[in-house]
């Protein structure tokens, strides 16, 4: 035991050497916390929109007016050409162009329907949706309105009649604020990078310069070794988890709505895993620069695209969602949002939480022993 607190203990002494360490370690999270939380986020707030009013009446200024009023777009051309609205269209100038008709106040006005042209950039077919339904949604509205006021003028009583009404219940995220759904997912991200590449180049590093096959030759055993090597790497992954997850509270207002300590078992059921992978690259790498390439493109970037991190996994063909079980951080993410989002703990996860820890066991043993074999 003395002998593995004495690696432990060396570990932390070049840690304290590297100001460099510290700074991937405790500022490093917060600024990717900081990053993502509000660039990496899906919402349509503001649309740059272009008009191409062709009747140029107080009815098409009012209908105008309406998306003007509705807080989603943003006018920023009034074109005099069909001409001019493609070439907006084509410089990425606006998202979407209308044009509306000549007779657009005059069909209105004899209660006849009026077609109107939209034209989206679809590169982002994303975006492009989301505001497609904004503007089915106001354009909806204004034609209530118009409906209602046909009626009343007319003097028209409307018969009630039953129908079915449904009142929309959002929980978890009522807002529908993407910031919601990726800020938790990133104490994942941040633990595989922390955990799986910073173990990876601590091995490799004592490889280059030498002081790794000095320790081979002393009584340590490998087993101290490789807990000796390991263990300062998943002390500092808990480390930033109680960072960004305090940050996560105070800078965008999201609480811990489940248990907090079925949260931190899960994050080392998920360590476990990160360091038994780290292990595995540090075994097949002869520099540090190896190690790198091979954590990030080999492991931590299949991870992500497969772990619904980002894209959800029902969206994939089907041979990527059967091989999707094969990702740790798929479990560990289905785990911290279910915990942060929904307040659920074990009773709802334990069959993530199991595969979890089955997972990590394992390719922390292997990769063990796999060490274990190169250093003998």
């Amino acid at each position: 035991m003395k002998t593995i607190i004495h690696i432990i203990k060396k570990e932390f002494l070049q840690f304290k050497r590297d100001p460099k360490m510290f700074g991937i370690v405790l500022i490093a999270p917060l600024v990717q916390l900081l990053f993502l939380g509000y660039a990496a986020t899906m919402d349509v707030n503001n649309v740059h929109t272009l008009f191409y009013d062709q009747d140029k009446t107080e009815e098409s200024r009012k209908f105008i007016e309406k998306f003007e009023s509705s807080g989603f777009f943003q006018i920023d051309y009034y074109a005099d050409s069909y001409e001019e609205l493609t070439e907006q269209i084509n410089n990425a100038k606006v998202l979407v162009g209308f044009v509306i008709p000549k007779d657009f106040s005059k069909k209105i006005n004899r209660n006849e329907t009026v077609k109107l042209q939209a034209i989206f950039d679809g590169s982002d077919g994303n975006t492009a949706s989301i505001a497609a339904g904004y503007i089915s949604k106001i354009i909806g509205d204004y034609s209530k309105n118009l409906i209602i006021d046909y009626r009343e003028k007319k003097g028209i009583k409307v018969i009630p009649i039953g129908q079915i009404s449904a009142e929309i219940r959002t929980w978890y995220n009522p807002y529908l604020k993407t910031r919601y759904f990726m800020v938790p997912a990133i104490v994942g991200l941040l633990l595989s990078i922390i955990t799986l590449i910073l173990t990876s180049l601590a091995v490799v590093k004592e490889k280059e310069i030498g002081t790794l096959d000095q320790i081979i030759v002393t009584p340590i055993k490998s087993f101290q070794l490789i807990i000796g090597k390991l263990v300062p790497f998943m002390l500092l992954g808990f480390v930033s988890v109680i960072l960004v997850i305090t940050m996560m509270r105070i800078i965008f207002d999201i609480p811990v709505r489940g248990s907090i300590i079925f949260l931190f078992m899960s994050s080392f059921f998920y360590i476990l895993s990160t360091l038994g992978l780290g292990l595995f690259v540090s075994t097949i790498s002869r520099t540090q620069q190896q190690a790198m390439m091979i954590a990030i493109f080999a492991i931590l970037m299949p991870m992500v695209y497969l772990s619904g991190f980002a894209f959800p996994i029902e969206n994939m063909p089907a041979i990527l969602q059967y091989i999707s079980y094969l990702i740790p951080l798929r479990y560990f993410i289905t785990i911290i949002r279910g915990v942060v989002l929904k307040g659920i703990g074990f009773a709802d996860l334990w069959q993530e939480a199991l595969a979890l820890f089955i997972m990590g066991a394992t390719i922390l043993i292997l990769s063990s022993l796999r060490f274990r074999k190169r250093l003998d």
